[in-house]
């Protein structure tokens, strides 16, 4: 019998894979090969035995097509991907992972264990939709690893439902699991010719009937204040303590302008990271938006409070730079618009009622849609990644891999 999409995914959460950011190497870390060796493994007891990876921790796999000769799409229908990444992010631990089953939920907040953690329905309004349903929950002291095992587990049960099934007709399936997509680094090193995919989805999303062609176009800046160190006790006239200074360049970064105060397509700037000392302090923010010309606006913006607090401290050198991490994914996409009609008709057959949300965020699709590979964005189940009240549906994750066999489906006609 099947193993369920359930078993997988709790199997999957237990295996730390947290991504490093500022490492070099791809994978940032090396736990994320004992996640990529075992689907590896996995897949090749499903006896799709082409399953390979690489030593960046790329995972690649086909399924041949199933077409008859006398069928109409027989040797042309289009090769399609999916995709997911095995990292979790650095924000929060992911490490002893322990889930909480609740099946049957009949509404109200959630409490996680003994940690103090709550899972309230005046902050997750989407459980009142949810009732009746299985859910999977942290027990609070870590993060649960939805983001993005749960796209994980849907594609390794889409890989055993064709390989049992062989009466679902398909084309040439190709699969693909990602390191460090969490560090902004997931399609580095993919290489889109031996992928071989026409076009492919990502499986990184929200709840059911979520889908997503956009993403904010992002940059990261980088300020580095150098001051100068000395005994505080010596320290009039001589000292330049460059903490002061990022302090000073935070107070003025506007707040209508921070995650916490904006939504939709409404852009941001987020300062994330703070490091340092007297003598050196660095702060990493992030810049996005969904026009790409207004990360310029964002830059100049950061530069105009560069030059407010640098005559309060003449002595100290402020530096300001800027990179770039990934693009809205939108303008490529619709040059593919067949690709958009798979996803959303396979959507309405699985009952989601779908809809197009903009993803405050990104996904390896926004850098794969940008290097040639149209790859938008399809819901798992999961709700408040990155943190300790991250929880996923299970009937929602159900119905990720009835919409991913549908498209399967669909684009053989």
């Amino acid at each position: 019998m099947s193993e369920s999409v359930l078993n997988k995914f709790l199997r999957y959460v237990k295996i730390d894979t947290q991504s490093k950011e500022d490492v070099e190497t791809i994978p940032s870390t090396a736990k994320q090969f004992d996640l990529a060796n075992l689907l590896v493994k996995e897949l090749h007891e499903m006896g799709i035995d082409n399953a390979a990876i690489d030593e960046n921790c790329y995972v690649m796999a086909s399924i041949p097509s199933n077409l008859p000769e006398n069928h109409p799409k027989y040797g042309t229908a289009p090769k399609v991907g999916f995709i997911a990444h095995v990292d979790t992010s650095p924000e929060v631990s992911g490490a002893n992972v322990n889930p909480q089953i609740i099946e049957n939920y009949q509404g109200g907040d959630i409490v996680l264990g003994d940690s103090g953690f709550v899972i309230s329905e005046a902050e997750n309004s989407c459980l009142k939709s949810i009732i009746g349903h299985t859910l999977v929950t942290t027990d609070g002291t870590t993060l649960l690893g939805s983001d993005d095992k749960s796209g994980v587990a849907a594609i390794m049960t889409l890989a055993q439902t064709l390989q049992e099934n062989p009466e679902i007709l398909h084309g040439e399936i190709k699969i693909g699991f990602t390191p460090d997509e969490e560090v902004g680094r997931g399609a580095d090193k993919f290489n889109i010719e031996s992928f071989g995919a026409d076009f492919a989805y990502t499986i990184d999303g929200d709840l059911p009937g979520e889908l997503n062609k956009e993403t904010f176009s992002a940059n990261t800046a980088i300020i580095t204040v150098h001051g100068r160190d000395i005994h505080p006790g010596m320290a009039k006239n001589i000292m330049v303590n460059s903490v002061r200074v990022i302090a000073d360049i935070i107070s003025l970064m506007p707040k209508n302008k921070a995650p916490e105060t904006t939504e939709k397509y409404e852009q941001y700037l987020h300062p994330y990271v703070l490091e340092g000392g007297v003598s050196k302090s660095t702060i990493k923010i992030l810049l996005r938006d969904f026009v790409t010309d207004g990360l310029e606006s964002e830059k100049v913006l950061l530069e105009k409070i560069i030059d407010v607090v640098q005559p309060n401290y003449p002595n100290a050198k402020i530096e300001l730079e800027i990179k770039e991490s990934y693009r809205n994914m939108r303008e490529k996409l619709e040059e593919r618009p067949e690709v958009l009609k798979y996803l959303w008709e396979a959507a309405v057959m699985a009952g989601t009622d779908p809809y197009w949300e903009p993803i405050r965020g990104g996904t390896d699709g926004s850098r794969l849609s940008a290097m040639g590979l149209p790859t938008p964005n399809i819901y798992t189940g999961g709700k408040n990644f990155h943190s300790r009240t991250e929880f996923v549906d299970v009937n929602g994750l159900n119905k990720t891999v009835e919409t991913i066999i549908n498209i399967c489906r669909l684009v053989v006609g």
